[in-house]
């Protein structure tokens, strides 16, 4: 994999049962980078209309995020070298999802 060229923030922030956001520490945020361009992942998927925004949108960063936990259980002596044979699977059926469109 070449070296990443985008960065990305992920924030995660639950949404309280009054529609309102959580006050207090309740946000998980923190940097991804990727080499792939989430954005226009995003675009071309959304422009394909078959999946709703959201489900368009969690495929995206969630492939993202997966590519990059495949790299690390790649690595020799990574902790998460035992999830490798699944992660790819899983990428696999993903990478299907978003080219059968």
């Amino acid at each position: 994999m070449s070296s990443p060229k985008h960065r990305y923030r992920i924030t995660v922030t639950p949404i309280e049962t009054d529609g309102q956001q959580c006050s207090g520490r309740c946000t998980i945020e923190f940097e991804q980078r990727s080499q792939y361009n989430w954005m226009h992942q995003l675009e071309s998927a959304q422009g394909q209309r078959r999946l709703s925004c959201n489900e368009d949108a969690g495929v995206v960063v969630v492939s993202g995020l997966l590519e990059t936990l495949a790299e690390s259980a790649a690595k020799p002596g990574s902790l998460l070298a035992t999830l490798q044979p699944e992660l790819g699977q899983l990428l696999a059926k993903l990478q299907r999802l978003q080219t059968s469109r």
